[in-house]
C-alpha cells in the first residue's frame, strides 16, 4: 500500500538568460514564505533540458492551496518581485492529485 496524502501543484516557468540566481532566490524564498505563512509543504525545483524550469510544491490539500491562492497580499513581496523580474514565461499551475506514490523515502 502507498501513501496517498497531499496535494501537488506543477509549475513552468522560462527564466531570462542571466538571471536564473535571482529566479532561484526567489523561488526558495517564496516557497519558505509560504510554508512559515500559509500551511505550505515544500516545493522542488528543477532544471529541464529543454531550457523550462519545472517545480512541484506539495500542499496538505487542494483546499488548502485554494485558500493560499485567493489571499490577494503575497507571502513575501520581494521575493515574488524577484522571481517576476526573471521570467520571460509563466505558464498555468496544474493541480495534480497523487493516485500512487512509490517514491524511495530514504
Amino acid at each position: 500500500m502507498t501513501e496517498q496524502a497531499g496535494f501537488y501543484v506543477l509549475y513552468r516557468f522560462k527564466v531570462v538568460p542571466g538571471k536564473e540566481e535571482a529566479f532561484k532566490d526567489g523561488w526558495c524564498r517564496m516557497t519558505e514564505a509560504i510554508r512559515e505563512q500559509r500551511g505550505g509543504l515544500g516545493s522542488r525545483l528543477h532544471y529541464s533540458e529543454d531550457g523550462w524550469w519545472v517545480a512541484y510544491a506539495k500542499w496538505p490539500s487542494r483546499q488548502a492551496w485554494e485558500a493560499s491562492r485567493r489571499l490577494a497580499e503575497s507571502p513575501d513581496s520581494e521575493a515574488a518581485a524577484l522571481m517576476a523580474q526573471s521570467l520571460q514565461e509563466r505558464l498555468p499551475p496544474i493541480p495534480l492529485a497523487p493516485e500512487i506514490d512509490l517514491i524511495d523515502r530514504r
